[in-house]
């Protein structure tokens, strides 16, 4: 079944069921997903009861779509995502996205957790990205001819939403936090980087690195997002440490700012949604 189909078929059967309908969706990362919790939960689903949507197979990534409200702010969670070297073609992967934005929400912010390259981000910073290096080898538009007035050749100049990453710096200023910002490399996974291929990444500018987010970004920007992406840094990057490199270590340190990184959320949440009244 195309794409647009089974987004239709999602759309039709949460549109029915959702008690609110958010302006504002998070997709939370690996070992994220507790900040949904943080928030007083509306609704909740988990991924396999909605038509077409794909279910994680790692850790961190509960899958379950939340309707939540921090403040009076209602937010829909994506709690988990899945990933390419899931062995699931990135259309699929994406598919939740289609959907959200099919159902009204205009607003994306997509958290992940990376390996740090630029010795000057330390394990457990929050980082605003501002642009990316797609090195997945493949993009999730292959294939996809768009039904709805949608562009098939979408523009990334501008992919990260500078506004919002001003907003995002006001509002960790105002948690006495300073949110440094710094480009993504995007790699398939799902074994981790050499140092080799770290010394090339870094050379060729990339802060931070990690194994999502750059199909889910390309997506949102087809369907008309504004998107705001920040990224936990987890651990340091292969041959910038002598430490070996585990997913363990990506889940503790999340939990680890869970709460001032659930703190910044909500603050941008609500400012955004403010700011539109």
């Amino acid at each position: 079944m195309e794409i647009d189909k089974r987004v239709a078929e999602a759309v039709s059967f949460l549109d029915l069921r959702l008690p609110e309908k958010p302006e504002i969706a998070v997709v939370l990362g690996s070992g994220l997903a507790p900040l949904a919790d943080r928030s007083e939960r509306l609704f909740s689903l988990e991924y396999w009861q909605i038509p077409h949507f794909p279910k994680s197979t790692v850790p961190g990534h509960p899958g379950h779509l939340i309707v939540a409200r921090i403040g009076e702010t209602p937010v829909l969670f994506l709690q988990g995502r899945v990933h390419y070297y899931e062995g699931i073609p990135l259309a699929e992967a994406t598919l939740p996205l289609r959907v959200v934005r099919r159902l009204g929400v205009r607003f994306l912010i997509v958290t992940n957790a990376s390996g740090g390259i630029n010795p000057a981000f330390e394990p457990g910073e929050i980082v605003a990205v501002r642009d990316h290096i797609n090195l997945m080898g493949t993009n999730p538009l292959i294939g996809y001819v768009p039904s709805s007035g949608e562009p098939r050749f979408v523009d990334l100049s501008e992919a990260y939403s500078k506004r919002l990453r001003a907003i995002a710096r006001e509002e960790a200023e105002g948690l006495g936090r300073v949110l440094k910002e710094g480009i993504y490399a995007a790699v398939s996974g799902p074994s981790y980087e050499t140092p080799a291929e770290i010394r090339f990444l870094a050379e060729a500018g990339a802060d931070l690195i990690g194994m999502s987010t750059v199909p889910d970004v390309i997506v949102a920007k087809q369907v008309g997002f504004e998107i705001l992406v920040l990224s936990c840094v987890s651990n340091r990057a292969a041959g910038t440490t002598d430490a070996p490199l585990t997913h363990q270590e990506v889940i503790e340190t999340a939990a680890r700012v869970a709460e001032p990184f659930s703190a910044l959320i909500a603050r941008i949440a609500q400012r955004i949604v403010a700011e539109q009244a």
